[in-house]
């Protein structure tokens, strides 16, 4: 008989039995004790019952998961709208847009608000003149009223622009606290989001006119150059070679200016305890070494944005000539505002918002891979890190 079965009497064939043939598989001698070994003492503890375990279909825990991982821990990471850990670009957006569904009063309505108040202005200003010169299109009777009128109106279309981007640029502040929030798991109401931004609306509106300023400035210089080259009278082949070389220069160092100094500081600023110009320092820090990622993702972002208000405005578009046609030229002025402020509102609804949100989640990211901020955002969340 083979050595193998010394070990266990049971493994004999019974009486009478056939015996197996020599290619039948017998468990090596390795998988039993060696002689003399201690076999475990009665009470030692055995893997747990199968109660112990996951009913069928649960989930098991991640690979990196302590032994007897609790289900809450599942979460731990994630307790809010992004996962608390340096973000690639599907959590970026995927976390933009769960942010705007999980706080919808505070991004879009906030944003639809500051665009139609802001609208508003044109719409009344234009009904009033309307109404009160008999504002018309008509060329072919046009009085000096109505081209005071014409005046007057498009004036006011030029000071609701103004507004609403004022108004927008305290709704991006607004977003930053939103996003912040919503990182660890809390809405902010549309009250508690204005509420969040006291103290630090009109260092918001300094930093935006600085770097409105300054990107003015830059414009400024180069258009001089140009002036200058046109006084200089050169020929066509000196207008090329200076457009060549130029041209991508000047691109560049607008894109330089754009990440490096414009793109972090207005989250930095509403987020931390900084002024104006360290805001603009925080986020040139923020950006270093991560020029290229921030660029790709913020000219990306511009380009969805874009894509999307020219599609919720395009149906605008098309209707716009076709009241303006049914209203007649007595009212064409009018048809024309109100289809402009209902554009302008519908781009503001996505726009703003989107690029906002993931502007703060950028912010957030940056800090999280320089600074360990995800640790002090697990804190606030109420989750210690394990």
């Amino acid at each position: 008989m083979p050595d193998s079965f010394e070990h266990d009497p049971g493994a004999y064939p019974p009486p009478g039995g056939a015996v197996p043939p020599a290619s039948a598989a017998y468990p090596p001698p390795a998988a039993y004790p060696p002689p003399g070994a201690a076999y475990p003492p009665p009470g030692a503890a055995y893997p747990p019952p199968r109660a112990a375990y996951p009913p069928p279909g649960a989930p098991y825990p991640p690979p990196s998961a302590p032994h007897g991982w609790p289900a809450p821990l599942a979460a731990a990471h994630k307790p809010g709208a992004i996962p608390l850990r340096p973000l690639g670009l599907g959590d970026l957006y995927d976390g933009a847009f769960r942010i705007i569904r999980f706080n919808p009063r505070a991004t879009v309505g906030s944003a639809v608000l500051v665009a139609a108040v802001a609208m508003s202005v044109p719409v009344l200003v234009t009904a009033v003149l309307t109404w009160a010169v008999n504002l018309s299109l008509d060329s072919s009777d046009m009085s000096d009223a109505d081209a005071a009128g014409l005046i007057g109106s498009f004036g006011a279309l030029g000071l609701g622009t103004l507004l609403q981007g004022l108004g927008m640029i305290l709704v991006t502040g607004m977003v930053a606290h939103v996003a912040s929030a919503a990182a660890i798991g809390r809405r902010l109401s549309l009250g508690e989001a204005w509420t969040a931004t006291r103290g630090k609306r009109w260092r918001l509106l300094g930093l935006a006119f600085l770097l409105g300023t300054l990107g003015s400035l830059a414009l400024v210089l180069y258009a001089g150059l140009w002036v200058l080259l046109a006084l200089a009278d050169p020929d066509a082949v000196g207008y090329v070679v200076f457009g060549v070389v130029t041209l991508p220069l000047f691109a560049v160092l607008m894109s330089w200016f754009w990440i490096r100094v414009y793109y972090l500081p207005v989250p930095a600023l509403m987020l931390e305890e900084v002024g104006v110009f360290r805001a603009v320092g925080r986020g040139f820090a923020l950006t270093r070494r991560q020029f290229w990622r921030t660029f790709g993702i913020g000219l990306l972002t511009i380009l969805i944005a874009s894509a999307a208000s020219y599609a919720l405005a395009l149906p605008l578009s098309f209707a716009g000539p076709l009241i303006m046609v049914a209203t007649g030229p007595e009212y064409a002025v009018l048809a024309l505002m109100v289809v402009q402020a209902l554009s302008s509102v519908a781009s503001a609804a996505f726009i703003t918002p989107f690029t906002s949100t993931v502007t703060a989640l950028q912010y957030l990211d940056q800090r999280m891979r320089k600074e360990g901020y995800d640790v002090e955002l697990l804190a606030r969340s109420g989750v210690a890190p394990s």
